[in-house]
Formats: C-alpha cells, sequence, structure tokens
C-alpha cells in the first residue's frame, strides 16, 4: 500500500467515526422572520442522547422576537404552546413538570445560542413527533418533524 493509500484509508476511517460522533448532535437555527432553518430533523435510534444546539441568527431581543425549541408528539403540539402560553416567559413558555414534553431549551433572541441534551428514551421509531417555538403566536409557522430513524 503506498502512501496515498494510506492517508485515504486513514482520512475515510477518521470520516466514519467522526460522522458517527457527531450522528447524535443536532443544530437548528431560528431568526427573526419566525422561521426554523429546517424542517424535519432526525437522530438514528442508537443515540441515546442528543444534544441540540438552538441558534437565533436575528436581531431582535428576546422580549420581541424570542424563540425556544420544544419537542412532544404530534397530537399535544396546540395543547402544549397553549399552556406554555399561561406559564409565561419565566418558564420559557413551557408549563413546568409538563409530561408531554420530551425536551425545550430556554428562550433566546437575536444573537443568543442555546444548547440542550436530552435523553430518548420513551421516543419510538413509529412515534410522531414535532418540534415547535412555542413563543406566543410562533408554534403554527415555526414547527418541524422529529424522527427516530
Amino acid at each position: 500500500m503506498n502512501n496515498l493509500t494510506k492517508f485515504a484509508v486513514a482520512a475515510f476511517a477518521f470520516s466514519a467515526f467522526h460522522t458517527n460522533a457527531n450522528e447524535c448532535e443536532l443544530s437548528i437555527e431560528s431568526n427573526d422572520m419566525m422561521q426554523f432553518s429546517k424542517k424535519a430533523m432526525s437522530v438514528p435510534s442508537k443515540c441515546e442522547e442528543v444534544k441540540l444546539t438552538l441558534i437565533h441568527t436575528g436581531k431582535l431581543p428576546a422580549t420581541a422576537m424570542g424563540h425556544n425549541w420544544v419537542l412532544t408528539e404530534k397530537k399535544n403540539v396546540k395543547a402544549v404552546a397553549s399552556d406554555g402560553m399561561r406559564a409565561g416567559v419565566k418558564n420559557s413558555y413551557v408549563k413546568p413538570g409538563d409530561e408531554r414534553v420530551f425536551a425545550f431549551t430556554q428562550v433566546i433572541g437575536g444573537g443568543e445560542s442555546t444548547s440542550i441534551t436530552f435523553s430518548t428514551k420513551g421516543l419510538s421509531k413509529n412515534g410522531e413527533y414535532n418540534f415547535f417555538c412555542s413563543f406566543p403566536g410562533h408554534f403554527a409557522i415555526m414547527k418541524g418533524t422529529f424522527k427516530i430513524v
């Protein structure tokens, strides 16, 4: 095996390892136009934990155009968002102890980012999950699907 071939094999092995190491880490952006950068997100079923990073690329403060990322079953989105509005900003618009919520980030404003790590225990390949922003009025527009594959 010549040096070029050895290098190619090593690069491929590193790339495969690096990809596997990061497949349980996700990131998504939000902006001042009430949009997420992705409409669908997924992780392999072997991920026992997922690290999610939310980045707000806008300029407006959290009080005016704050965003968070909330994960629940598709059937619960509207009810979770409704209860979240009543929970208020101090709770990041998520009802404290809401068992319908699998994970959520804090509300952030323009130029900020936040990360969470959550367990996939209780999530299944056959489940219908949605992520959304629970800031009042945002959930109808800022949403997407989340899958375990």
